[in-house]
């Protein structure tokens, strides 16, 4: 008489066999889990410590300690156990395994990958901060960098490109576009980067920089001001060469020329950071590569002058700093500058009074005949 497998019938010794591989199928599958949620379990009791106490961690868990960062919990910008991304995970249990056979790195790295994950974790407290990006030409993707015809066809794209778009990329320019021709049509070698910012939040900020956490500023206290801050000590370069961040402070302005005449450029020490991808060629004469240091008419203004910090935007930058009228009487809104043509032959950082009165500058308009204020008693 044939018999069910699965019968109750079946001999009792025939089950056990059956059991321990489902015993074992149990324990192949549960112990990740188990070892993750214990993970990260003790790394949540301890803050991020746990792993900070036995490995490479150490040296960025002791920086985000005197970072403008430190109230902020490690979960909060890497995830944690609730983190609901399957693949979060797994690169977590890699990283555990990686590291169990002693294949760690000394440091850390972020992958292009990891940096993506952080931006919408800045937007979560740095909202403001993160819509003016969006909406400036910083928040440019990969595709509108790399698959640009009109650039490409005109200029040979190379790895130096990387050095301010795709600092985070993981390979050269060959990894990354194809063909590296100015024939094209080009195409991104992983689709995935296509939407993805090419100059990310940590392009321009290092988030465990040392630093006082941001203070509500508080007019009674009379700060002088020339003690206040003006930048945030999390603003430093992304240096893709050396894979670390250079604090604005330790990046230098360049001594720029216009022909053999040295030109003054502002002091503001966050320039050093703009510099460093809208630079000058070996010549440092102005205008020369992507360089914008002002001259003419504006000679030793601050980028940070006209140009928002985030989101770019110079509408408001002649009213900021001039009335209505300028030196000549003429409106400066009204001028022929691309400021109010994007297509002016009057470029705005380079513009000066002759290029618009060919005839002769005119004199300042005389403003002594206009009445006194009344001064009241």
């Amino acid at each position: 008489m044939n018999r069910d497998l699965h019968s109750p019938w079946l001999p009792q010794s025939s089950r056990k066999p059956r059991l321990r591989r489902l015993i074992l199928l149990l324990v192949v599958v549960l112990s990740p889990i188990v070892l993750l949620l214990g993970v990260s379990a003790q790394y949540e009791r301890s803050h991020g410590g746990a792993c900070a106490s036995c490995h490479e961690i150490w040296q960025p868990y002791s920086d985000w300690h005197t970072s403008s960062h430190r109230n902020v919990p490690c979960a909060d910008c890497h995830g944690d156990v609730f983190t609901v991304k399957a693949d979060f995970h797994i690169d977590n249990m890699r990283r555990v395994f990686t590291h169990l056979r002693g294949g760690a790195p000394a440091r850390p790295r972020l992958r292009n990958k990891d940096v993506f994950e952080m931006v919408p974790r800045c937007q979560k407290c740095h909202q403001e901060e993160f819509a003016d990006w969006r909406s400036s030409t910083h928040s440019a993707s990969y595709a509108d960098i790399f698959l640009d015809p009109r650039h490409n066809r005109r200029q040979l794209l190379m790895d130096d490109c990387l050095r301010c778009h795709g600092m985070y990329f993981n390979g050269a320019i060959r990894d990354l576009v194809s063909p590296v021709s100015t024939s094209g049509p080009w195409r991104l070698k992983s689709a995935d980067l296509a939407l993805q910012p090419a100059i990310p939040c940590l392009t321009c900020h290092q988030i465990h920089h040392e630093g006082a956490t941001q203070g509500k500023f508080i007019q009674d206290q009379h700060t002088p001001s020339d003690q206040q801050e003006i930048s945030r000590p999390s603003l430093a370069l992304f240096d893709r060469r050396e894979v670390v961040h250079v604090p604005i402070a330790e990046l230098p302005l360049p001594k720029m020329l216009d022909g053999a005449r040295p030109v003054p450029i502002s002091p503001d020490q966050r320039q050093a950071l703009c510099y460093q991808c809208h630079a000058p060629t070996s010549t440092r004469q102005v205008h020369s590569g992507d360089d914008r240091t002002p001259i003419g008419v504006h000679e030793g203004l601050s980028c940070l002058s006209c140009h928002l910090k985030h989101g770019q935007q110079t509408r408001p930058s002649c009213s900021t700093c001039h009335p209505r009228l300028s030196n000549c009487g003429i409106p400066v809104e009204t001028m022929d500058t691309t400021f109010k043509n994007i297509k002016s032959l009057h470029n705005i950082h380079f513009v000066r009074c002759i290029d618009c009165h060919t005839h002769g500058v005119p004199k300042k308009p005389d403003l002594t005949h206009h009445p006194q204020r009344v001064q009241k008693d």
